[in-house]
């Protein structure tokens, strides 16, 4: 089969991941029919799809014709022979116990024709024991999907036993046709990549508490804010469901022994069910403060713990040929909105201090957890999960890219799509260094600057990554620095184009101010959000945004923090140019060659006339840069950011 054959998608299963998955289908423009064990069940999952379709629609996400093409697409079912008798692809949704699985699979290959693949959403069952249950195992491979699937961009691509090559391409393909990101694992290991990632780490959260090593409160303030991660351990597991947790972990356990063991504190809480957010009750109580994770509660032995784990879970995917390290860290970025990767975290980390960190709670402890694997021993003798850096090979970009789509243009790309290409300090520092190698290439006599994907240009900064710099005398530092590698756009010797497609935010909107000028979609949005956290723009909103749309018209986007559409702000003179969705890359490099291939002495001087004129731009940006990192240890800004992730507003008290 190819992926031009399919035509008709089967979802099993109408629950949350059912019915998420049976709408990425249908918005891909697949023929679906969600099946699950009664009426109710199904056509309840029908209407949340065609809620959520509505919502799309109303955003400008998806055009109203589209949202009423996909609701006609889906047809709920009941019979299990109506629901496969002519499907292409069956992707499984279901209850996440074996046998109940096997049982459907068994059912489902007698109505199913022969050419039909079968694809299980399971989060860490074997896939091969589940093909064993079809009359065809090498057309069975997993599929797993992220919650909620609508949004989150990854898809695991699991191999089992019996996997067929074809069984893989094929559902890799639709994976993409999707516009999801497929990342292939190539053994069937418990967990697969994300999860063997995520759980053991949660389960060694839970040991430090367990053993009086360190509070909910330092070891959650630890993983969000020195990590750096989206959430705390324990908040994170609040939000999955600590049954979850507990039971992938038994399975990993029963599968792979003594290292997997599920702490009491898990077990505890199952037992009582404080399961989390769910039940309002679990590491946190939702029925008081919630999850109020303190930013300065961090510990430096909690954090080598942690990444001690981490390495050791990579290097056995590593050591087990389960994929190599570029896909494993994609796959934790994507899966987890992790700002880097668990290779990249524990390079810089030192793998030989982790080596050691292990190695001496192994002789502690004699707990199987810590046995360094084969796989991190390697990597640390080869200098890093990445080996040892070559100067010679010039920059390595992590979160931007160079491209040179045209004569005479360089493309920089903010390259981090997962995170909504929000800043952080490496990406600031790259995007510098980038400026400056396409100024001293005699080549180029343009610059174009875009996000990567087509949900955003850049939502704005790292927010959790920011808090933790609670620091003002780091926090003027980082506005420094941000509002230095911006100016470089600005006062670039060439011209610069932004092309905004998605969401235009913050040190975002910042950046694409800069610029020379802007083009943007229809569906684009723009704002300055800083005010709802306590904080003012950093990056040089409160002086350059001004001379491009009057100082009335800046205040009113910075005092109100709220969100503005392209034609307003096309209106309002700050976007040149506005066009169709599917139009921006054309225009946006059409635009950027026709200023490349001006007069390039002419457009130096005239760019160096215009910002001589200005006020006194360099005062404004000192006088920024000592509020920003005034406000930064603010409890206003640690109470923005503490809601940033919830729909309560923030009450600011002026502290």
């Amino acid at each position: 089969m190819q992926l031009e054959d399919i035509e008709i998608i089967t979802v099993l299963g109408a629950g949350t991941m059912g019915h998420g998955i049976a709408e990425v289908a249908a918005l891909a423009g697949y023929e679906v029919r969600l099946r699950d064990i009664n009426e109710e069940l199904v056509e309840d999952g029908y209407e949340q799809i065609a809620w959520s379709l509505d919502k799309l629609a109303e955003k400008d996400r998806i055009s109203e014709e589209t949202r009423d093409e996909a609701k006609e697409s889906v047809t709920p079912v009941v019979d299990v022979e109506s629901a496969v008798d002519e499907a292409d692809i069956v992707i499984e949704a279901i209850v996440e116990n074996m046998d109940i699985k096997q049982d459907v699979y068994e059912e489902v290959s007698e109505h199913a024709p022969e050419q039909t693949i079968f694809a299980s959403n399971t989060s860490s069952l074997s896939i091969s024991d589940l093909s064993e249950a079809t009359d065809r195992p090498e057309q069975f491979c997993g599929m797993h999907f992220f919650n909620p699937p609508v949004r989150m961009d990854l898809i695991e691509v699991i191999r089992g036993d019996h996997t067929s090559d074809e069984t893989m391409d094929v559902i890799e393909a639709l994976a993409e046709d999707f516009d999801k990101s497929p990342v292939r694992v190539r053994k069937d290991v418990p967990g697969f990549i994300v999860n063997r990632i995520l759980v053991p780490l949660m389960n060694e959260a839970c040991w430090i508490v367990e053993n009086g090593d360190a509070t909910v409160a330092e070891v959650d303030s630890t993983t969000k804010y020195d990590l750096g991660l989206p959430m705390g351990a324990f908040e994170l597991g609040d939000q999955v469901g600590i049954d979850v947790t507990y039971h992938v972990l038994e399975y990993m356990h029963e599968v792979l022994g003594e290292p997997y063991e599920p702490c009491p504190l898990l077990e505890e809480k199952v037992d009582n069910e404080n399961l989390g957010q769910k039940t309002g009750k679990g590491f946190y109580d939702y029925e008081d403060d919630g999850a109020n994770v303190p930013a300065d509660a961090g510990r430096d032995d909690v954090q080598d713990r942690l990444n001690a784990v981490l390495a050791n879970e990579t290097g056995k995917l590593l050591g087990g040929d389960v994929a190599p390290i570029e896909d494993i860290d994609e796959a934790v970025k994507l899966g987890g909105r992790w700002p880097d990767g668990p290779g990249k975290l524990c390079d810089d980390a030192g793998l030989g201090t982790l080596v050691e960190t292990l190695e001496a709670h192994n002789e502690k402890t004699g707990h199987g957890r810590y046995e360094v694997s084969d796989g991190l021993r390697a990597a640390a003798e080869d200098g890093g999960f990445y080996g040892e850096d070559d100067e010679d090979e010039g920059v390595d970009f992590e979160n931007i890219r160079i491209e040179y789509p045209g004569e005479m243009v360089g493309h920089i790309v903010l390259d981090r799509p997962h995170q909504l290409n929000t800043v952080s300090l490496e990406m600031i520092e790259e995007f510098s260094t980038a400026v400056d190698l396409l100024e001293d290439d005699e080549d180029i006599r343009a610059i174009l600057v875009t996000g990567a994907g087509d949900r955003a240009f850049s939502a704005g900064a790292d927010a959790m990554g920011m808090a933790s710099k609670a620091n003002p005398i780091d926090a003027v530092d980082l506005s420094r620095a941000g509002q230095e590698a911006w100016g470089k756009l600005e006062s670039c010797s060439m011209p610069t184009v932004a092309a905004i497609d998605g969401f235009c935010l913050g040190g975002g909107m910042e950046l694409a101010t800069c610029a020379d000028m802007r083009v943007a979609t229809e569906r684009s949005t723009f704002g300055q959000p800083e005010f709802n956290l306590g904080l003012l723009p950093g990056w040089g909103g409160t002086q350059r945004l001004k001379h491009l749309i009057g100082e009335s018209r800046a205040k009113e986007i910075i005092f109100t923090a709220d969100h503005y559409d392209a034609e307003t702000l096309q209106d309002w003179g700050f976007v040149n140019r506005l066009v169709d969705n599917d139009e921006l890359e054309e225009a946006a490099l059409d635009l950027a060659s026709d200023l490349a291939a001006g007069p390039p002495l002419a457009m130096e001087y005239a760019k160096k006339a215009m910002l001589a004129g200005r006020d006194d731009t360099e005062s404004g940006l000192e006088t920024e840069a000592f509020a920003f990192g005034h406000l930064i240890a603010t409890e206003d800004v640690m109470e923005g950011v503490s809601k940033i992730q919830s729909d309560e507003d923030p009450e600011f008290k002026g502290k």
